[in-house]
């Protein structure tokens, strides 16, 4: 005899109505400027290769960077880098005991965001 169970698990997700907590949204946040840095490094590499190809490809690079674009490019992987970076703090912190509680999580999570988007405005000012 089988016996059948109502399943109440939704079947459908709609990610748009689903309110993730401060800590998950700095968690994948993090993956995802790791995932960012190592596209952004594929732009790093070409910019010094064209740098040591020759003497005319330097002065070119050079000043081609002086574009919005490539000066908005190299902010948003500085910027990557370093939210990766304050979140990588935060991480290993949190090996050490701290902030392990509920709303130390949170608190950590707070000063991660705040503390990256200040860093990131003075890197914005910095290379514009």
């Amino acid at each position: 005899m089988c016996i059948t169970v109502k399943d109440n698990r939704p079947v459908n997700l709609d990610m748009t109505t689903i309110r993730l907590p401060l800590p998950a949204l700095v968690s994948i946040l993090t993956r995802a400027s790791g995932i960012f840095i190592f596209v952004g490094m594929a732009v790093l590499i070409y910019a010094l290769d064209a740098s040591l190809a020759s003497e005319a490809s330097f002065n070119e690079l050079k000043q081609s960077l002086n574009s919005p674009l490539s000066k908005f490019v190299m902010w948003a992987i500085v910027s990557g880098l370093i939210y990766h970076a304050v979140a990588g703090v935060k991480h290993m912190l949190g090996e050490v005991g701290v902030g392990e509680s509920l709303e130390g999580g949170i608190l950590a999570s707070k000063i991660t965001m705040i503390g990256s988007i200040v860093l990131i405005l003075m890197a914005g000012m910095w290379i514009w």
